[in-house]
C-alpha cells in the first residue's frame, strides 16, 4: 500500500472510529450518529468548495458542478460498501 493510500485509510478510519465511539453511548441512536456524520461531511465539503473559489458569485456558478461531484462520489462509495456488506453480511454482522 502506498503512503498516500495508507494516509487516506488512516484518516477515514479515524472518522469511523469516532462514530463507533459515539455509538457506545446508550442514550444515542445509531441513526443520530450517522446523521451527524453526514451533516459534518456536508459542512466540510461546502467549506472546501468555497475555499477553491474567489467569490460567492463564482461559487454559485460552480455549485451544480460541485454538487454533482460530491453526490456521485458518495453514491459510488456507498454502493461499493453496501455490496461488500451484502457479500459478507454474516461475518460482518455477527455479534452486532
Amino acid at each position: 500500500m502506498s503512503e498516500f493510500n495508507k494516509a487516506f485509510f488512516d484518516r477515514a478510519n479515524a472518522h469511523i472510529n469516532l462514530a463507533n465511539e459515539h455509538n457506545k453511548d446508550p442514550l444515542l441512536k445509531t441513526g443520530e450518529v450517522s446523521a451527524s456524520f453526514m451533516w459534518g461531511v456536508a459542512r466540510y465539503n461546502a467549506w472546501f468548495g468555497a475555499a477553491g473559489c474567489e467569490s460567492g458569485e463564482q461559487m454559485a456558478a460552480r455549485k451544480q458542478e460541485m454538487m454533482e461531484y460530491y453526490v456521485n462520489e458518495y453514491r459510488k462509495a456507498l454502493e461499493n460498501h453496501m455490496d461488500e456488506y451484502i457479500e459478507n453480511f454474516d461475518a460482518y454482522m455477527k455479534g452486532q
